[in-house]
């Protein structure tokens, strides 16, 4: 491992259930099998970073003090990401419910619970200053990605999935160095023109079609998708957020880290789940380099 990312951010239990399709307002459908796994922007990302980024990793959030959040600290534990700093509260663990339809798409709503409840204390402040990169997720209080970016070192980058959409505060935009996007979030916050006033460099995700690196001051670079066969959608954003993280951390260019991301997160939707999804470094090296990866 090389490079060191610190992940502040949300983790959820997912429960998932196959269906034809998102049910509409007021309609009950019949789905298929219930799924239950680890999930949340936040500790997706990290195992993310850590397994198919290959970075020295540590998850700041919280978990309730109950089996779901047992789970999540197991699954976070075997990909290598370090958990020393995952608070244990008295609310529940997040809980996300989640819909997968027949062509892998999914529809989300996330109960919060105790990822309410993260703090950067002096701890974990420390961790912070010690790190690369620092990569965080809106599924958390604002004020907590607050209190990240002002850990942060001399010259390390604050990376910022801004997801689930919502409008930011005007002295926010001045702490990001990266902001990473789909389509519909960056339409949200204006569009990629207005991004580049506020932020130095916005990465906005194109689902198979892969991703867009616009920087301040530079023409922006088309990274193509990797056209696979589509099992599930869930988590594979946050697998490349990871690896986009990890590779700035090692040292890559922006560019450079959003190719191997792309082909990270093409990976992760050829399986089901989210962090069960996450490819490891040498199953992305293998894939790039076109190997056949099981």
């Amino acid at each position: 491992m090389t490079g060191t990312v610190v992940v502040v951010g949300s983790a959820n239990v997912d429960l998932v259930v196959d269906a034809p399709r998102p049910p509409r307002a007021g309609e009950t459908i019949l789905g298929g099998r219930l799924r239950r796994s680890p999930g949340g922007k936040g500790a997706n990302q990290a195992v993310g970073a850590a397994l198919a980024g290959g970075a020295h990793t540590t998850f700041v959030g919280a978990l309730g003090e109950d089996e779901a959040g047992d789970l999540i600290l197991l699954s976070l534990g075997g990909a290598g990401v370090r958990t020393d700093l995952v608070a244990r509260t008295k609310a529940a663990t997040g809980t996300a419910f989640i819909t997968v339809s027949p062509d892998g798409e999914n529809a989300i709503v996330v109960a919060p619970g105790a990822n309410e409840r993260v703090r950067i204390g002096e701890v974990e402040a420390a961790r912070i200053a010690a790190a690369d990169v620092v990569l965080a997720q809106l599924e958390i209080p604002l004020a907590v990605v607050r209190a990240a970016a002002a850990a942060r070192k001399p010259g390390a980058l604050l990376v910022l999935n801004a997801a689930p959409s919502r409008e930011l505060p005007g002295d926010f935009w001045a702490a990001l160095d990266v902001l990473v996007v789909n389509e519909h979030e960056a339409a949200d916050l204006g569009g990629t023109e207005e991004l580049l006033e506020r932020v130095p460099a916005v990465v906005v995700t194109l689902g198979g079609d892969g991703c867009l690196v616009a920087e301040r001051g530079q023409e922006p670079v088309t990274v193509p998708g990797i056209r696979v066969d589509t099992v599930d959608t869930t988590g594979a954003g946050d697998t490349f957020c990871g690896v986009l993280a990890a590779g700035l951390a090692q040292g890559r260019s922006l560019a450079e880290a959003a190719r191997v991301a792309c082909v990270a997160g093409a990976l992760a939707v050829t399986r089901p789940g989210a962090q069960a999804a996450v490819p490891t470094a040498e199953e992305v090296a293998a894939f790039a380099a076109g190997e056949k990866v099981r």
